[in-house]
């Protein structure tokens, strides 16, 4: 396969996308970008404040303007929320605009990689598993439909992902 000139990683959070991003920005020689911290420059609060005021509806519109921008981009790897993908146009962006990696992890995984680390207003109510397990059966055939590759992160180191992808792409 040819070199892409865009990698955009998708997948449930805690699944490693930035970790993974950076590796691979780093060994391609390309630019990482990660769509939650672009939404945080942009606006200059943080996530959960704007899950606070303006919703999860608010923060999706933000999310999608964000991926359209940053797709639009050339040799960049976007790091993307594990949202992401519940816009229709997001995924056709970012299905027509690179290769998309899906970096795929167990429930228990993302446990453990969410517990520390930035807050997630997703999780904040109600039992954590239950809201992952949920948010897995609504995301993952959304995952699939653009995914280019499906890597396992589970118990795996961050190089050992990005040199799989590497292969993949090269």
């Amino acid at each position: 396969m040819k070199h892409p000139k865009n990698v955009f990683l998708i997948g449930p959070m805690g699944a490693g996308k930035s970790a993974v991003g950076r590796q691979l920005a780093r060994t391609l020689h390309l630019t990482f970008m990660d769509s939650d911290d672009e939404i945080e420059a942009r606006t200059g609060v943080d996530i959960p404040f704007i899950f606070e005021k303006e919703g999860e509806e608010g923060f999706r519109k933000r999310e999608a303007k964000v991926v359209d921008d940053l797709s639009n981009m050339d040799g960049i790897v976007l790091a993307t929320g594990g949202g992401a993908i519940i816009d229709a146009d997001s995924r056709s962006y970012l299905g027509a605009r690179g290769y998309v990696v899906y970096l795929k992890t167990g429930i228990d995984q993302q446990l453990a990689r969410t517990r520390r680390g930035r807050e997630r207003p997703l999780l904040d109510k109600g039992k954590p598993r239950d809201t992952l397990e949920a948010l897995m059966t609504d995301r993952e055939p959304l995952y699939l439909e653009i995914a280019d590759l499906t890597v396992d992160t589970d118990g795996r180191k961050v190089s050992a992902v990005a040199n799989e992808i590497i292969e993949a792409i090269t």
